[in-house]
């Protein structure tokens, strides 16, 4: 599910405020900075609200954006998600929020943390995909909605 696909008219003005950073972390990867989303308030306000339009009544209990850890896989090196012990308590419906998907490891990453301590994961949400890379693949089924498709 994708507010790209649904065609809402506010995604354009999202789209334009993303800025590609060429060969960042390292040569070849295309990197796509969401800070410029945050300077331009109509643009971040309307991705707020589209994210609150979707989970709006849904018995989201608890969105995790991050001691428990877990390693994970990056497209290109490894990295480590914490969670703070009791943050998440067993039962709590998670939404987990991030930036971007590309391969689908930190969503997964982020995940297992959740489950891990007992909670249900109802869905991730995403600002960028980059399908190319097939992270939604690695979701092990779990819902995927995004605003945006990159390439």
């Amino acid at each position: 599910m994708s507010a790209y696909k649904d065609k809402d008219p506010r995604i354009n003005g999202i789209k334009t405020t993303i800025r590609v950073v060429p060969d960042f972390p390292k040569p070849g990867i295309m990197f796509q900075d969401i800070t410029p989303l945050f300077l331009e308030p109509k643009a971040f306000k309307d991705s707020v609200d589209i994210f609150i339009e979707r989970y709006q009544g849904k018995n989201i209990s608890v969105v995790a954006g991050e001691v428990i850890s877990e390693e994970y896989i990056l497209e290109y090196g490894r990295d480590c998600l914490e969670m703070h012990v009791g943050a998440v308590e067993p039962g709590e419906r998670a939404l987990v929020v991030d930036d971007l998907i590309a391969t689908g490891g930190t969503l997964c990453a982020a995940m297992n943390l959740l489950e891990r301590v007992g909670a249900e994961v109802v869905e991730c949400a995403c600002v960028i995909e980059l399908p190319d890379l097939k992270g939604r693949e690695r979701l092990n089924g779990k819902p995927l909605y995004v605003l945006v498709e990159a390439h």
